[in-house]
């Protein structure tokens, strides 16, 4: 049923979280499991962010690599840049994902923020269906 899983990982507790849930998801259906962290750009006058130099993220996805290898899974991982909600669609259309699953910082739970969370926007851009893990 979902032969590629598409996991956007950051530094969030949340996406620590849903790891479990991803496991069992990509062992119940045999899944691809793909790995995804999405450097933001900053903005020309924004001080550099030590959590998004490359070395953060290559951490965050061995990391993460290393998680799902000790449970048998095998996952692919890339680093994109842009911004992340747009990204993470773009690559779930890129690899012909047939699930996205993401963890749920909470933030846009109210109508002043829905329209600038990550979540909501890949609920409503994404090329297939959204799973998030509260």
């Amino acid at each position: 049923m979902f032969e590629t899983v598409l996991f956007p990982i950051d530094q969030s507790r949340e996406s620590r979280q849903a790891v479990e849930t991803v496991a069992k998801l990509v062992n119940v259906h045999n899944s691809r499991l793909v790995l995804l962290s999405v450097v933001e750009v900053p903005e020309a006058e924004a001080p550099p962010d030590v959590m998004n130099s490359p070395e953060a993220i290559a951490e965050l996805l061995a990391g993460a690599k290393g998680l799902f290898s000790a449970q048998g899974i095998e996952a692919e991982a890339i680093e994109r840049e842009g911004k992340p909600a747009f990204t993470i669609c773009d690559v779930a259309d890129e690899i012909a994902a047939d699930l996205i699953v993401m963890g749920c910082r909470g933030i846009g739970l109210t109508e002043e923020g829905a329209a600038d969370s990550v979540t909501n926007r890949v609920i409503n851009l994404s090329p297939c269906p959204v799973l998030i893990v509260p």
